[in-house]
């Protein structure tokens, strides 16, 4: 893959530091991206725009990221069949529930996969199990990622038993 097939697409360039997560992990996979400040409000022409041109530029998931109002990922969804995943930013008098709420209350028929407030690191690693439905190399990444998560816990499990809770919380 050298040519963007994940478009990311965040409301504000106030978003950015939060969509870091997700570019990291595109960066350990392999995974190329592009990356847009489009706003559904301010830039409805852009961001309709963006989405019509999705497939035909090689893009195969689409990552909306917004807060408050966090309508980006459904107007992402209402103009392709692509799969899109909404992150919902923590901003606004309500920490990202209202975003939250406005991206997971999504009509029938326009779905959008939802993840958690600020949860960018696990859009990144959804848009990559997509891909990975046929791609047999991002499959074998993906379990090795996972074997390394769980020898992590498994190394962390091992001190605590050794040293006990006090010393492990102490030299964490």
């Amino acid at each position: 893959m050298s040519k963007p097939v994940v478009g990311i697409v965040c409301g504000s360039d106030s978003d950015l530091p939060i969509l870091k997560g997700a570019t990291k992990v595109f960066d350990e996979f392999n995974v190329p991206y592009e990356i847009s400040v489009c706003s559904a409000h301010r830039t409805p022409d852009r961001a309709a725009k963006y989405v019509q041109t999705a497939e035909e530029r090689g893009i195969e998931v689409i990552i909306g990221a917004a807060g408050v109002a966090a309508h980006l990922p459904g107007v992402l969804a209402a103009g392709t069949t692509l799969p899109i995943i909404g992150i919902p930013i923590a901003s606004g008098p309500m920490a990202g529930e209202d975003a939250l709420y406005s991206i997971v209350q999504m009509p029938p028929g326009i779905p959008v996969a939802t993840m958690a407030i600020n949860g960018a690191k696990n859009a990144a690693l959804f848009a990559i199990q997509i891909l990975a439905a046929k791609e047999a190399e991002l499959r074998k990444q993906l379990k090795e990622y996972r074997k390394k998560m769980a020898e992590e816990v498994d190394a962390k499990h091992a001190k605590l038993q050794q040293v006990g809770i006090d010393e492990y919380i102490a030299n964490k």
